[in-house]
């Protein structure tokens, strides 16, 4: 997607900042210590990451602030929607998989969509760190990073939780399923 096309609209800008503060300071324990008013000073200065979040929020990811990065003096942004978000799921690992697949091909890839909104796909370290958070995929599941040992034979993994538990697993990277989809994060 080029830059010009990653722009929102003043009313729509308030718009996010406005769901952004309020499931902000709604879930306070996803981020202790951590100051709205410096947050809302980053995305005023990032406008494309705003637009990212933006995207997050369409398709149903509910992002919020999960951290802070001192090495780099960013915020960190993940996908807390209590399920898999509703806008990325039916999709399967990334584009290899998507063209090798000969009939009844999903729409789109977790890879391809992620890079399209401009953020990351989690990796497992991350989910397992979102889940400390709450309790995530009670339901769902989620694609997480791939090794590249397992994309290289076919495969690609994905978490999600049971019995109070995160659960890894492996499939073809071409599968897809109404209840997969995939969480991301953005670093502001």
């Amino acid at each position: 997607m080029k830059n010009e096309n990653r722009k929102l609209s003043p009313e729509q800008r308030e718009e996010i900042l406005g769901i952004l503060k309020a499931r902000f300071e709604k879930n306070m324990n996803r981020h202790e210590g951590i100051e709205w008013a410096n947050v809302h000073a980053k995305l005023e200065t990032n406008p494309e990451k705003l637009w990212s979040l933006n995207e997050m929020e369409r398709t149903g990811g509910e992002p919020d602030v999960v951290g802070y990065d001192k090495m780099t003096d960013e915020y960190i942004f993940n996908d807390c929607s209590a399920e898999s978000p509703k806008g990325r799921r039916s999709v399967c690992y990334d584009r290899e998989a998507l063209e090798s697949r000969k009939q009844h091909k999903p729409e789109n890839n977790a890879i391809d969509m992620a890079a399209d909104m401009g953020i990351e796909i989690l990796t497992e370290e991350q989910y397992r760190e979102l889940q400390e958070l709450g309790n995530f995929d009670m339901k769902t599941s989620s694609w997480v990073k791939t090794p590249a040992n397992i994309r290289k034979l076919g495969g690609a993994i994905f978490c999600d939780r049971r019995y109070d538990t995160v659960f890894v697993y492996h499939n073809g990277a071409e599968s897809y399923y109404a209840a997969r989809g995939f969480r991301g994060s953005l670093k502001v």
